[in-house]
């Protein structure tokens, strides 16, 4: 009985712990998203020096904040963290090859990401298994398909 309220506790503290989580790292990419939205001199002179165009700045605006309402969001939480992840691995090695400048805040919020990944996975796993199994394609007249009671 004193183990079944012990693991509750554990399991509420973290659910606490992962939300607070959630809900930092989605503020941190809302504003990080709007400053490349709205322009901020910063993020133009970032985005022009990683050279593909200012056009990238608002696609990475865009999956910021996207991903940041995905965060605060439960069945969506494992979705938004695997993109904001994914864009932190980015900018991490756009600052290590393109740009310079410290990688450590992207690092930082990879981080982040990948502990609410890694917390939400559970979530993840029950909305995937809850999809349909892909249809398998019909047999051909012809395949050689032998049915389990002729095959003695």
């Amino acid at each position: 009985m004193k183990d079944q309220t012990n693991d509750q506790r554990l399991s509420r503290a973290r659910n606490v712990a992962l939300w607070a989580l959630q809900i930092l790292t989605a503020a941190a990419f809302l504003m990080a998203g709007f400053a490349k939205l709205s322009g901020q001199p910063m993020m133009v002179e970032t985005f022009d020096k990683v050279g593909i165009g200012q056009w990238f700045r608002y696609v990475t605006g865009g999956i910021e904040i996207a991903s940041a309402i995905l965060l605060l969001i439960p069945r969506l939480t494992p979705v938004g963290a695997a993109l904001l992840f994914c864009t932190m691995a980015g900018a991490v090695l756009t600052h290590l090859v393109l740009i310079g400048g410290s990688p450590v805040p992207a690092l930082i919020l990879a981080c982040f990401a990948a502990i609410i990944l890694w917390g939400r996975f559970g979530t993840l796993k029950a909305w995937l298994g809850k999809l349909p199994a892909p249809a398998l394609p019909a047999p051909e007249p012809g395949d050689a398909v032998t049915s389990p009671s002729r095959a003695r």
